[in-house]
């Protein structure tokens, strides 16, 4: 799998997924897809599979206010019930909290989407390398 028979061929859609969201090639899933925070290569290091295609767009931020939304609120609430806290305290951990796994997922969503991308061939992905 580490060759490049999957850029025409049916491509395998969670272990491309799994490779993406772990920030490397969907292809071979050991080079590094990104080269900064959020910018993805245009070609994979390792197997030079072409990644410039991509469209992730405002997918990743959407499924990270989604995500970090559903876990917070309710830890918010079950916090907030059982504790009392000082509001400035669960402020403070909560916002703390809401900014740290944002940031922990942002780049990751964004490779699961370039991953899926990768594996349902769109956005370019269909042409061979």
């Amino acid at each position: 799998m580490s060759d490049h028979t999957h850029s025409s061929a049916e491509r395998p859609l969670w272990p491309s997924v799994w490779r993406g969201f772990r920030r490397k090639c969907p292809n071979c899933g050991s080079g590094p897809m990104l080269k900064s925070y959020l910018k993805v290569r245009d070609t994979c290091t390792v197997c030079r599979e072409e990644l410039s295609h991509h469209r992730a767009d405002d997918g990743p931020a959407y499924l990270t206010i989604l995500i970090v939304g559903h876990i917070m609120a309710p830890a918010l609430h079950m916090a907030f019930t059982r504790w009392r806290p000082d509001p400035l305290v669960l402020f403070t951990v909560f916002a703390i909290g809401s900014v740290g796994l944002s940031l922990y997922l942002l780049p990751r969503l964004k490779g699961a989407i370039v991953g899926f991308q990768w594996a349902r061939h769109l956005h370019g992905f269909s042409q061979g390398t």
